[in-house]
């Protein structure tokens, strides 16, 4: 197991997450996938290894790529100012 590579892409896919256009979607997320309130400016990596063990990186890849793909035709993707044309 990658450690450091799980807890950085934990750290990815919470914050695209939280770029998606549509609420239901993001409310998915933080059901299933990583708590609210998990991930902020004081969490360390080791906070974040429950969310690496094999089952459950799984489980937040396999949603992680569901939830995009529902982005892409609900919203699509909002950040800085900007949304994607996906999802119009």
């Amino acid at each position: 197991m990658n450690k450091p590579e799980r807890i950085t892409n934990v750290r990815a896919m919470e914050a695209m997450v939280r770029c998606i256009n549509n609420e239901d979607i993001v409310e998915s997320w933080l059901m299933c996938g990583v708590a609210d309130g998990d991930i902020n400016s004081d969490t360390t990596d080791e906070d974040l290894e429950c969310y690496i063990d094999d089952d459950t990186y799984r489980s937040l890849l396999d949603l992680f790529v569901r939830l995009m793909a529902q982005a892409r035709s609900n919203g699509g993707l909002y950040s800085d100012g900007i949304v994607t044309k996906a999802g119009n």
